[in-house]
């Protein structure tokens, strides 16, 4: 009697979601006795590699792009994964279990895990004739276009001016990134800058970054662009332009699902994927990644939330289910952090939680407050302003949000406030939790703890 084939799994995707379901399924299966192939697929040329370090990268504090790289194509192909670069997938035959690759290639599957990521929107305003960004403008989201910035970068003379559109936590690090360089920079927002951020925080970066001498327009949405010989020169919106060497689009990304299109998969409006905690979305068929929403743990909502760390928490338990394992990914808090930072200017900002408009769309009745304080004892060297943003439920008194924007040692204060959050906590269990303290590091009353107090004693 012959042994079984082993379960052919078929990845789409080599980043980080995709390669730690890849990775995981493998360890798992080794425990479970289960027999799989695993084959990945991804159209691009570079594998696991860190998104989020590029504006870094840009900026010159990475020396190289393979610094960015966790893990190379060959490593996984040692680990005994097939992974094939360079191929894209344009159809999925769900019922036959199948994909088509651009080539007319029909790949046949047992499970179907799609970690396809989501690429950076490219609005009309910024692509030529051939459908591609006029020579000048570009986005940032692959290791390709971390390299492309650079070049620009290098080239670009004394004097040249690089206009940002788009003002969230990729558009304030390309500015600073730009900025680092000499460069002149004009950031231009539809809304407001750090629309992630209550309006009293989000003031406090447009601030930092006039600063530190960037131009801010907000509450302009862009109408076009001028271009001389294939290449930018000026950028337009309504009442007003500004000339521009380099154009940034950072305005967001949308999830790569539309080889899915027609297959009968429930999707998001935007095409995100809604798997269940092990990664499950159909019989067969998994997903995780920035091809997917999540689901915030406070209101119970999904979310699309793009963002490595879900991407590598869900792979990972997609792995270990698909493989015969008991691992899930339980959701977020929504938590995130960046920061600005160019001479004597330097802000970190961070959030947990919902916004004040998330509060009351869930029917909750919010009450927050804005505290300042110092990052560390007031005489002592390292003390920095910070401002801290705690809401909470009036009925219940449960913590439903909190961020911060300061000086160093500031951002990461959050994550207490993430753990109360995670385990459905209280504006008092923040307020009173014991947290650690040393004048280097903190008031007495630690600023979060107070913040905290004074939203408990207004309740």
């Amino acid at each position: 009697m012959s042994a079984s084939a082993p379960t052919r799994v078929l990845v789409l995707g080599a980043d980080a979601a995709g390669m730690s379901a890849a990775h995981q399924a493998l360890r798992t299966a080794r425990r479970t006795g289960r027999e799989l192939a695993v084959t990945v697929l991804d159209k691009g040329t570079h594998t696991s590699y860190s998104a989020c370090g590029i504006p870094y990268w840009m900026a010159g504090d990475v020396g190289s792009g393979d610094d960015l790289v966790a893990r190379t194509a060959d490593e996984h192909r040692e680990a005994g994964i097939d992974l094939r670069l360079g191929v894209e997938v344009v159809a999925a035959d769900l019922a036959a279990r199948t994909v088509t690759t651009a080539d007319g290639e029909r790949v046949a599957y047992d499970e179907l895990v799609v970690a396809t990521g989501a690429p950076a929107s490219v609005p009309d305003w910024a692509l030529g004739p051939d459908g591609a960004c006029w020579d000048g403008i570009g986005v940032v989201k692959t290791l390709d276009d971390g390299a492309a910035w650079r070049e620009r970068f290098a080239a670009a003379g004394d004097g040249a001016h690089v206009v940002v559109v788009g003002a969230g936590y990729v558009g304030v690090e390309v500015a600073e990134a730009a900025m680092r360089h000499g460069f002149g920079v004009t950031v231009l927002t539809r809304g407001r800058g750090m629309s992630m951020l209550e309006d009293e925080l989000a003031e406090r970066v447009d601030l930092a970054l006039c600063e530190a001498g960037a131009e801010v327009v907000l509450g302009v949405e862009v109408t076009g662009v001028d271009v001389v010989d294939g290449r930018v020169t000026g950028v337009q919106w309504e009442g007003g332009s500004r000339e521009a060497d380099l154009v940034v689009v950072a305005i967001g990304v949308r999830p790569a699902t539309g080889f899915l299109a027609g297959s009968g998969v429930e999707m998001a409006d935007n095409g995100a994927l809604r798997p269940d905690p092990h990664g499950r979305v159909a019989e067969h068929l998994w997903a995780a990644g920035d091809c997917c929403e999540v689901r915030r743990r406070i209101d119970d909502t999904w979310v699309f939330r793009p963002l490595g760390t879900h991407a590598a928490k869900h792979g990972r338990a997609l792995g270990d289910s698909l493989a015969g394992g008991t691992l899930s990914f339980d959701g977020m808090v929504d938590s995130s952090i960046t920061r600005f930072a160019l001479g004597e200017v330097y802000l970190e900002i961070a959030r947990t939680g919902l916004s004040r408009r998330d509060a009351e769309a869930a029917g909750l009745d919010p009450v927050a407050l804005l505290t300042e304080g110092t990052t560390a004892s007031g005489y002592m060297p390292e003390a920095e302003p910070i401002a801290i943003w705690v809401m909470a439920d009036r009925s219940s008194r449960r913590l439903l949000g909190v961020q911060v924007v300061g000086g160093h040692g500031a951002g990461k204060r959050v994550d207490a406030a993430a753990a109360v959050l995670w385990a459905g906590g209280t504006v008092d269990d923040l307020a009173w939790m014991d947290l650690a303290y040393a004048p280097p590091f903190a008031t007495a009353w630690e600023v979060l703890q107070i913040a905290a107090r004074r939203v408990a004693e207004r309740l």
